[in-house]
């Protein structure tokens, strides 16, 4: 299923309200992180899946990448990302995910911001990845974590006077589609293990160079006191692989 609700206009407008959507990378709490598991972009040729308004493309071309391509299905999405950016080496293309077929050896880095959790197989997609990269290529995304996934409700339990008791987690071995409530819409999500997600990139020949489960840091509680929940259940998976 190729979901586009992000041109939805009620949905377009409470996700341009976002900090991430107003302030960008900064804003993104798992950015620093998310930084720190990219390879040396300079002189790289890099693919964006799911590129939203471009800020991961953009950061790309500020460090060196001599191309950039973005992709996403939302035209919303492309045409805010176009109004923020004026270089010739970034392109953006109208596609959906599932539908990226590109040349054997045709990028250095492929990168995927909070995305691939709405694509149905996990599978084919790293195997198209795995085709498009070249060998040592890296393939870096960040993806909501199946602790988060596992139910669909994505919420805590609370107790009788609206304190947050504790995270349920539920069918975590039941893989699959889960219609969750974002932004005050139902979007269509996909539950999987955090072993299917390591096994899948091993299956497709990927080796593992490293994990995150987004542990907040001291500067994070600092910046932004909501950022304790996040101590209790982790909400974000970030992995970085590379092409053998």
């Amino acid at each position: 299923m190729k979901q586009n609700k992000y041109d939805d206009s009620g949905f377009f407008e409470n996700y341009s309200l976002m900090p991430r959507s107003t302030g960008g990378l900064e804003s993104a709490g798992e950015w620093d992180t998310f930084r720190g598991m990219l390879p040396e972009l300079s002189g790289q040729r890099v693919l964006d899946l799911g590129c939203g308004f471009g800020w991961h493309c953009r950061y790309a071309r500020e460090q060196g990448a001599v191309s950039v391509v973005g992709i996403d299905l939302s035209a919303n999405m492309l045409e805010r990302a176009r109004a923020m950016t004026s270089d010739p080496k970034i392109e953006y293309l109208q596609l959906a995910i599932e539908d990226a077929a590109f040349g054997a050896d045709s990028y250095d880095t492929v990168i995927s911001s909070l995305a691939i959790h709405y694509i149905e197989d996990f599978g084919s997609l790293c195997r198209q990845v795995q085709h498009c990269l070249k060998t040592g290529g890296a393939f870096v995304f960040s993806v909501e974590h199946p602790i988060y996934t596992a139910l669909a409700a994505q919420d805590w339990h609370y107790s009788p006077d609206g304190e947050k008791q504790h995270w349920p987690v539920d069918n975590y071995h039941l893989e699959g589609l889960r219609q969750a409530n974002f932004l005050d819409h139902e979007v269509a999500k996909y539950h999987r293990t955090t072993a299917t997600y390591l096994n899948t990139l091993i299956d497709s020949g990927f080796t593992l160079k490293r994990i995150s489960e987004l542990q907040p840091t001291p500067e994070m509680l600092e910046k932004n006191a909501a950022w304790q929940e996040e101590t209790r259940r982790p909400m974000f998976l970030l992995l970085s692989a590379v092409k053998l």
